[in-house]
């Protein structure tokens, strides 16, 4: 049953192989054959899957479904095949190796948008479309398409698709995995295809349209250009950039429940509310720091000046990093702007946005329900025998979902920790080993020091590139879907 899913999804992986390579070969470049030759091979491997899952059920005569632990490990194992398959075609470009394609690979699947490659305006188109599809597959979920599009019992399993796609409530959306699947999808096509037009109607081309609009809606940052929306240097697509961030950091689920034209789920959604109120609060925090911190800079020409540059830059600066998209523009860089911006910026990072969206972060929901924790906390010290529960949307949460709650974000702490420590060794200093840490949990891209929006990943050491690749996997996944793999009890008879 597991190979065969393993096959399915490496012959979906195909299929986006050959669309790159339609694309190099679109731009008449030489090396279209390379996604080609990826095509087949990840094809072939998952035919091979495919067949032998299917002998093996003649053999035994019945299908065994997967367990919740089993659909855990093919999620969790799928999105390294995929990494496997879709680090191939870096492997052309000059200097490349295993270690660094990796760590670009993964960072495209988990959205996360940190790079290795100093010069991308040197490599072909297909290179660069193959990144943003990367993060545009990655952005949704790779389980999520395949349910979306292939039509098989096999792949129709709960377990699996709630391993990948956390925090989205399936049963508001309908009884049937592969229907809220392709409604999900619809919902992302929609939101793509109208970022891509309103970048279009600005001075981008058609492909600089498409690629960046496939990785504003997935929130990975990865761009065409080295400079990256700086690169334009356009207000217009500054706000549209910002615009599309946010709508891409809201559950997925409001959308549809506009759809239906249910507005009462909608205002009454607590996390929404707090989101917005989160936004608004960092737009102004951010704006006072330009009038009120310029003396903790070296260079206060970097800082915007007019109100209107000000609003602008503060608002894609909040919404490139709540939403975990990592995109640079015109004087983006909070480094440079000063010490007092990098722990504000930072704190966005951790916080994230919603839950059922494409961005990272712990997720504001899981904010609301620590902070109510701790308020109960101290209400029960005041009344010792009251019975406080934590609500959300108006229902109380259960216990078991409280502690999951606190114990995500406690490990979420001690994983931050650990790569500090792992990174401090390897000669990283602390804020460069905070920031790239918390990033890559967050699945954001740019760090903090040698690893900030200034610079790459790419003269860190390959050891903690290989510690960031697994923690780009970890935060996409939230957590537990992939350090359950590393519960000694789970290969145990």
């Amino acid at each position: 049953m597991k190979k065969h899913v393993f096959g399915i999804l490496l012959q979906l992986e195909s299929l986006f192989l050959i669309l790159t390579a339609l694309i190099s070969l679109l731009y008449k470049e030489k090396d279209w054959w390379v996604f080609m030759s990826c095509a087949i091979i990840s094809f072939f491997i998952g035919a091979v899957c495919i067949s032998i899952s299917k002998w093996q059920a003649k053999r035994n005569g019945e299908k065994k479904l997967l367990s919740r632990a089993d659909s855990f490990m093919v999620v969790a194992l799928s999105w390294v095949l995929f990494t496997l398959i879709g680090m191939l075609p870096f492997m052309k470009l000059e200097g490349m190796g295993v270690t660094d394609a990796f760590f670009e690979t993964m960072s495209g699947f988990s959205t996360t948008g940190a790079s290795v490659i100093s010069d991308i305006d040197g490599i072909g188109y297909g290179l660069k479309f193959w990144r943003s599809i990367t993060q545009w597959m990655g952005g949704l979920g790779i389980v999520v398409f395949t349910f979306a599009l292939v039509p098989t019992g096999e792949m129709r399993n709960n377990n699996i698709f709630s391993a990948e796609a956390t925090g989205i409530s399936l049963d508001k959306f309908s009884p049937k995995i592969g229907s809220t699947a392709r409604r999900l999808l619809a919902i992302y096509l929609i939101l793509t295809s109208a970022c891509a037009m309103f970048y279009y109607l600005g001075p981008m081309n058609a492909f600089d349209a498409i690629c960046h609009s496939l990785t504003t809606i997935a929130t990975g940052g990865f761009s065409t250009h080295t400079a990256s929306i700086a690169y334009f240097n356009s207000p217009y697509i500054e706000y549209v950039c910002s615009i599309f961030m946010l709508l891409s950091s809201l559950n997925f689920g409001m959308y549809y429940y506009a759809f239906i034209k249910r507005w009462d789920i909608i205002r009454n959604n607590e996390e929404l509310n707090v989101f917005c109120k989160v936004v608004m609060i960092g737009v102004v925090v951010f704006m006072l720091l330009f009038n009120f911190s310029s003396y903790t800079l070296d260079n206060i020409t970097s800082l915007p000046i007019e109100f209107e540059e000000q609003f602008r830059s503060a608002l894609f600066h909040v919404s490139t990093i709540i939403s975990s998209s990592g995109f640079a523009a015109t004087k983006f860089d909070y480094v440079a702007w000063g010490d007092a911006y990098i722990m504000p910026t930072i704190l966005l990072m951790i916080i994230g946005s919603c839950a059922g969206s494409t961005s990272g972060g712990i997720k504001v929901v899981r904010f609301v329900v620590v902070v109510k924790s701790i308020r109960n906390e101290f209400l029960k010290q005041l009344h010792p025998r009251a019975i406080l529960g934590v609500t959300l949307g108006g229902r109380v949460l259960s216990d078991e979902r409280v502690k999951r709650t606190l114990s995500f974000i406690i490990i979420y702490m001690a994983l931050v920790i650990i790569g500090i420590t792992i990174m401090s060794y390897f000669g990283m200093n602390t804020i460069t080993s905070f920031g790239s840490c918390v990033s890559a949990l967050s699945n954001i891209g740019p760090g903090a020091g040698m690893t900030g929006p200034a610079n790459n990943y790419a003269e860190i050491h390959s050891v903690a590139k290989w510690l960031m690749s697994f923690y780009m996997l970890v935060g996409r996944l939230e957590i537990y879907t992939v350090l359950f793999l590393l519960m000694p009890s789970l290969y145990k008879k």
